[in-house]
């Protein structure tokens, strides 16, 4: 893809017998917000390490910002601003001494340092702690002080770890808020995230599981593209009531969803009728039943099924 801030051709890593990424590519445009979405030992950090420049893949190549990750692993990271999930802050350090120790890790001109910090710091509302060690900060204050850092330098392309794993919602907004001032300004940025809802804020997601892609596109054509109805059932019984709906023939999947059952059928109108009279009849009383438009999650459940279902 002509122009692409990053081109991912055919990456390949194994360890052992195990193959944690298979054959990837993909591409970002520049300022996209791209996203790798897939649970744990899908290959997600595995395909970070190794754009980032500090794992080196058996085959294949990525191109970030235009230089090779297999050819110049450190001109790559001249460009790129890569925040794992455990972001190396030093503890003993404050707020501010963190950041200035990576401005000076990434040279940043002194005469540039005040006005940067102070802009990370309206993003991140780390002001008021400025010094306080980042030891005695809570996780998701931590995240976005490991942002910041990771930002001093301006880096034209941002790669995070999953950057909100076991973050707290008002911090995990926070994070959301700065990554997306940050690609607005024109930064590329490819996260990791087994978290679906946030997948769906990314301009492209690609579906991972067993390192390969399983589905590529926008969220909202991945959504549209579900082949199947959906509907919310609030049941006496969810649990049981997935066991049930599993051995309807017209029923294609039934999961939990918090207390809820999301059922997975043809067509509503005409499916979902008798798996319902098969709920009641199990004596499990039906309180609501409604059609659902399908989530992110929905379809990566739905890939992965078709996945198990193709293996031989």
């Amino acid at each position: 893809m002509a122009g692409a801030s990053i081109e991912v051709r055919e990456l390949t890593r194994r360890f052992g017998d195990l193959t944690a990424v298979d054959r990837v590519s993909f591409e970002v445009p520049p300022g996209g917000l791209f996203g790798l979405v897939g649970p744990d030992g899908a290959g997600k950090t595995t395909m970070l390490r190794m754009l980032a420049g500090v794992l080196r893949p058996d085959s294949g190549d990525a191109v970030l910002d235009g230089c090779s990750a297999v050819a110049d692993p450190e001109g790559v990271k001249r460009s790129i601003a890569y925040m794992p999930q455990r972001f190396g802050l030093y503890t003993d350090l404050t707020v501010r001494e963190n950041i200035e120790f990576y401005a000076d890790l990434f040279r940043v001109p002194r005469a540039e340092r005040a006005k940067r910090r102070e802009r990370l710091y309206q993003f991140s509302r780390l002001a008021p702690f400025e010094q306080r060690r980042a030891g005695q900060l809570s996780g998701g204050m931590k995240q976005k002080l490991g942002l910041c850092c990771a930002l001093i330098h301006q880096p034209r392309i941002l790669l995070l770890d999953e950057p909100t794993f076991g973050v707290d919602p008002i911090s995990r907004r926070d994070l959301w808020l700065i990554l997306h001032q940050m690609v607005a300004e024109g930064v590329t940025a490819l996260l990791s995230t087994a978290y679906l809802d946030e997948a769906e804020r990314c301009d492209e997601v690609a579906l991972l599981n067993h390192g390969r892609i399983m589905a590529r596109d926008t969220p909202a054509n991945l959504q549209a593209g579900l082949k199947t109805e959906m509907v919310d059932v609030v049941v006496s019984d969810s649990r049981r009531a997935v066991q049930i709906l599993e051995k309807q023939p017209q029923v294609r999947r039934a999961s939990l969803f918090g207390d809820r059952v999301h059922v997975s059928i043809e067509r509503r109108e005409r499916d979902w009728p008798p798996a319902r009279a098969a709920l009641e009849q199990a004596g499990l009383v039906v309180s609501s039943d409604r059609p659902l438009a399908p989530s992110l999650e929905d379809v990566f459940i739905e890939q992965v099924s078709r996945e198990s279902n193709a293996a031989p």
